[in-house]
């Protein structure tokens, strides 16, 4: 029988997990860290299983028509998989995202027909979020899927992420480490696994620099895509076991360390991911333990940015 996708999204998900081997030993770990890797998803992230999720959810209540205006803030992976989707469906598409984002990720996003409106980077993610909700009221019909309060976000995880690594470890998942932005995707597989076994200790991570989810202030921070500046309504404190800040060089070493170990070349919230999933691994309850951490883009959306900056941001 043929397999012949019809559109990229029929190509969402299924992505594949892999050990850290060469990570894992340059810190003389017991047991290899596994990765789910992400940036295989068709447009290059977590956030398309988010983005179709999102708008089949807006279309099947009747909240968006046919060739509507959707307008969403996003930090940018969002904004790539809504401008994949919208692509295919036929809406255009008003991104609102902060300044500081990657010129790649703008970039990327007008390539694929998006409108991009910037916001003043101190303002972070509620600086876009006012700007949306000010253009959707100027914009008769204009949609936004509010991926910081939408259900179906953290839904897409449950029903297909973490159903994806219960199934292909066979099971023996012991813990599971993913950045938290708007909340929906680790606390979407925090439900799927615990759902199989309650055990499974589900870690959330969060930019030292900005501890919003531990009860600190928020403020600017280099690790793009997770750290809202505030905690998303969609965020479930009571799926999550713990919550690990990470330094913002960490997080760029940790990007740094899976291109020249593994030859993978990941984000810099992938970075902080499997920075907090070594800190797991090196407790002596979990070191024999399966530790899965979410690496949730590629690399290749951060090339102008610290991450890949060895001459100007050289690390001690």
């Amino acid at each position: 029988m043929a397999k012949i996708a019809k559109n990229l999204t029929e190509l969402i998900g299924h992505t594949p997990l892999m050990e850290l081997a060469e990570y894992s030993r340059k810190y003389g770990l017991k047991r290899n860290v596994v990765a789910k890797l992400e940036s295989f998803n068709p447009a290059g992230s977590v956030k398309d299983r988010v983005a179709f999720a999102m708008i089949e959810d807006a279309e099947a209540r009747g909240a968006l028509k046919p060739g509507a205006t959707i307008i969403e803030p996003t930090s940018g992976n969002t904004g790539v998989g809504l401008a994949m989707v919208a692509t295919i469906k036929g809406y255009h598409l008003i991104l609102t995202m902060p300044e500081t984002m990657s010129v790649e990720r703008r970039n990327l996003l007008k390539a694929l027909g998006a409108e991009i409106v910037l916001t003043d980077g101190l303002a972070g993610m509620s600086g876009s979020i006012a700007k949306a909700k000010e253009l959707r009221d100027a914009i008769p019909g204009a949609v936004i899927l509010q991926q910081f309060e939408n259900p179906s976000n953290a839904k897409a995880h449950e029903h297909t992420t973490g159903e994806e690594i219960w199934t292909d470890t066979d099971g023996k998942v012991t813990v599971f480490v993913a950045g938290v932005g708007t909340g929906g995707t680790v606390c979407g597989v925090a439900r799927a696994l615990k759902k199989h076994n309650p055990d499974v200790y589900v870690v959330a991570v969060e930019p030292a620099s900005s501890p919003v989810l531990e009860g600190g202030e928020d403020a600017p921070h280099r690790i793009q895509g997770i750290g809202a500046n505030f905690i998303p309504s969609i965020y479930d404190a009571s799926v999550v076991d713990e919550v690990i800040p990470v330094p913002d060089d960490e997080a760029i070493r940790g990007g740094r360390e899976l291109a020249s170990t593994e030859g993978l070349l990941a984000g810099i919230s992938s970075g902080a991911a499997v920075y907090a999933a070594r800190l797991l691994a090196e407790r002596p309850e979990f070191a024999d333990k399966m530790i899965v951490a979410l690496l949730p883009d590629t690399g290749e959306r951060y090339l102008s940015t610290e991450l890949f900056a060895f001459d100007t941001y050289p690390l001690e």
